[in-house]
């Protein structure tokens, strides 16, 4: 893209991010099939013999961005790249990566396959910087049922409080998981909370992992998070294949946004795509709710200049936030970094050299998105 303005490159360049929704790095070696398959999002098995993760837009950003930082050429081969990370081993490939993206904290929900990362003090561990937890709304019910069924308003309530208490900075749900957000947002009474736990609790199988399902109880979360205060992060949009996606466009989730118990609390919708201009629409018209492009980003490569200048169209700034979404591979905390850096000097760039925009609100406005919303909605 014209327009690239080598101040704005620099300054871009050097700001410090948050990454307001990450997971863990792997904290051990393995083998190339775990890494292939990460590099699919849809994927929930490892990919056939004749698909390679590295032979699609993410793949090749990686073998164009993250190569350099493993002493190899930009755009080596694939077989070069992996013989390359084996080589170095999983802790030096992600002290690279990690310390390479510019964070400044890292905001961690620890909600999903954890034992395969590093923690959030791991992730402190490798470079340094501070990390926040989020925790996953999900996850406490789950581990509720499966302790009994007996005062399940009450311990849910418990255990958030809990959480805020010991420094958690926020809430995430995957409801869009789970139902999709075409359910009813009515606040469920305590007593029909009671009553879904117990059935649910009578439904499980012996020896299978709790799986929360229910509608109303999903709800319920919803409304325990805003009663706590607490910052409530939803995904949207893009995932894997347990997704619907068409049950997962943010407009759906009016009725919730339209209802004051949550409206005293952030609302961040994660990753958008491909609903990035619905989600900015609820940015501008709720006072409460953000948005990030993360996730996509990576996945988008070559194609992610034009996502994130999607994302500045109709939200306010000060409601854009900066995310990777990385999982697993460390290439990807930073090439969430490294891509969003250079399509905010390619875009913000050419705003200034066509004079629509001044280089100095192209400087302010890159700083909001990269730490100074996210350390305002999550008190950093």
């Amino acid at each position: 893209m014209v327009g690239l303005n080598p101040e704005l490159a620099e300054f871009v360049d050097a700001l410090p991010l948050v990454d307001h929704h990450v997971h863990g790095a792997f904290a051990a070696d393995g083998s190339r099939d775990r890494f292939e398959n990460s590099l699919n999002e849809g994927s929930t098995d490892m990919l056939p013999a004749f698909v390679s993760g590295f032979d699609s837009q993410l793949g090749f950003a990686i073998r164009r961005w993250c190569a350099p930082l493993l002493d190899l050429s930009k755009h080596t081969p694939a077989d070069d790249y992996w013989a390359r990370r084996v080589e170095l081993g999983e802790r030096e490939v992600n002290r690279r990566f990690l310390t390479a993206a510019g964070v400044s904290d890292w905001v961690v929900d620890t909600g999903f396959a954890t034992t395969d990362l590093l923690d959030p003090a791991g992730m402190t561990t490798a470079t340094g910087a501070p990390s926040h937890e989020i925790v996953r709304l999900e996850v406490i019910a789950e581990a509720l049922i499966a302790e009994g069924p007996d005062d399940y308003v009450t311990r849910f309530r418990e255990r958030l409080d809990a959480a805020k208490a010991s420094g958690a900075v926020g809430t995430k749900s995957v409801i869009a998981y789970r139902t999709g957000f075409d359910v009813d947002y009515a606040r469920p009474t305590d007593a029909d909370v009671a009553a879904a736990a117990s059935a649910w609790h009578r439904s499980l199988n012996e020896g299978a992992p709790p799986r929360l399902m229910h509608p109303q109880l999903l709800v319920f979360g919803l409304y325990a998070a805003a009663d706590a205060g607490l910052p409530i992060q939803l995904h949207v949009g893009f995932g894997d294949r347990d997704l619907d996606l068409h049950r997962v466009n943010p407009l759906l989730l009016l009725p919730l946004l339209r209802t004051a118990d949550v409206a005293s609390v952030p609302i961040l919708l994660l990753h958008c795509y491909p609903f990035e201009r619905e989600a900015g629409y609820l940015a501008q018209s709720f006072d409460n709710v953000y948005l990030d492009v993360g996730l996509a980003v990576n996945y988008l490569g070559a194609r992610s200049v034009e996502l994130v200048a999607r994302s500045y169209e109709a939200a306010p700034f000060a409601k854009v936030l900066y995310s990777s979404d990385a999982f697993g591979p460390s290439e990807l905390h930073y090439l969430g970094s490294r891509l969003w850096r250079t399509a905010i000097s390619r875009v913000f760039g050419a705003w200034v050299e066509s004079d629509d925009w001044s280089l100095a609100d192209a400087k302010r406005v890159a700083e909001l998105t990269a730490g100074t919303n996210a350390r305002r909605v999550y008190t950093l």
